[in-house]
């Protein structure tokens, strides 16, 4: 019986040692042409080392934080319409008939322009006629008229647009309506022209509220230089809330989101450290880091999912 209770108590003493090990051992895992890294899938989390071979291997990118303009945006979208002072329809006051035309869709032509001539039905001989001019400058965007047609005092002969600027009518929701005011700088960016991003300023906060959409219409002012603008094309807004020009900022895919948190992987040497920040503005390209880094903080841009993941096993040297 003495030498049952031995054996037994050797066996727990060995199975306790293999419990241990399990719990201790780290795990490694080895990388392609990188050699092996070793990783505690039960401890502390820390950072992660990797030697050279393995970072090029894994395609790392890094670059510093640093200062650099950058704004608050409220960002919506739109589209593009003519200003309602710079159209006009071409009519006539009197009842004819179109002896000719001399102007066509698409057509740029100048404030007192001859468009069309119409013979007059007032008794003569010959009967008078009168030249159809331009009211404003612009492009022909329509023409309602041929030879020979019988027009009439409220027959819209033709229409004219004048696209030299024009607005960006966009819509803000009821919770942002306090953020914005006449005068304030905004961004376009059409779905035309993609590479072009458009500076325009906020004309117009509309005066009601869309009880429907809980809306209220906005205007963005653009000049027309190239004249690329045309009406309903459609593009987004970005809307400038506030300007910080020292903004300490790092590329958005740098920064990386998991539970609710957001963080970035620092590089000291070989050692990779996840570092816990907080956001401020941003726009497309960079965002504003409020609190976690400082200016000079090499942080990873590509392959910082990677890193996530081996940092979540729990690297070690």
């Amino acid at each position: 019986m003495a030498n049952f209770r031995n054996w037994l108590k050797f066996a727990k003493t060995i199975a306790f040692a293999a419990a241990l090990a399990t719990i201790t051992t780290p795990t490694v895992r080895v990388f392609a042409h990188g050699g092996q890294i070793e990783v505690n899938e039960s401890g502390p989390r820390g950072p992660v080392t990797l030697t050279d071979v393995q970072i090029k291997s894994l395609g790392l990118q890094t670059t510093q934080a640093d200062f650099r303009p950058l704004a608050t945006l409220l960002r919506t979208n739109g589209q593009l319409a003519v200003l309602p002072d710079n159209q006009a329809d071409v009519t006539l006051r009197i009842n004819g008939s179109v002896e000719s035309v001399s102007a066509n869709i698409g057509d740029t032509v100048r404030a007192g322009q001859k468009l069309a001539l119409v013979q007059s039905r007032i008794v003569g001989n010959p009967p008078p006629s009168v030249d159809v001019t331009a009211p404003i400058s612009g492009v022909v965007d329509a023409r309602n008229v041929i030879n020979g047609q019988s027009v009439e005092p409220n027959t819209v002969l033709f229409h004219i647009s004048n696209l030299s600027r024009m607005r960006m009518v966009t819509r803000v929701y009821e919770e942002d309506l306090a953020k914005v005011h006449p005068g304030q700088k905004a961004y376009v960016k059409l779905l035309a022209y993609p590479g072009d991003l458009l500076e325009g300023v906020v004309s117009l906060v509309g005066p009601t509220l869309d009880p429907d959409t809980r809306t209220v219409d906005l205007w963005v002012l653009l000049n027309n230089d190239r004249g690329l603008l045309k009406p309903n094309l459609f593009g987004k807004v970005d809307i400038v809330l506030s300007q910080n020009n020292a903004a300490l900022a790092v590329p958005n895919n740098a920064i990386q989101e998991a539970n609710d948190e957001k963080f970035v992987f620092v590089r000291d040497a070989s050692e990779f450290s996840r570092v816990d920040v907080e956001v401020g503005a941003a726009d497309d390209q960079y965002s504003e880091v409020t609190s976690g880094l400082v200016p000079g903080d090499d942080v990873v841009t590509q392959g910082a999912r990677e890193l996530y993941t081996l940092w979540l096993t729990g690297g070690k040297d």
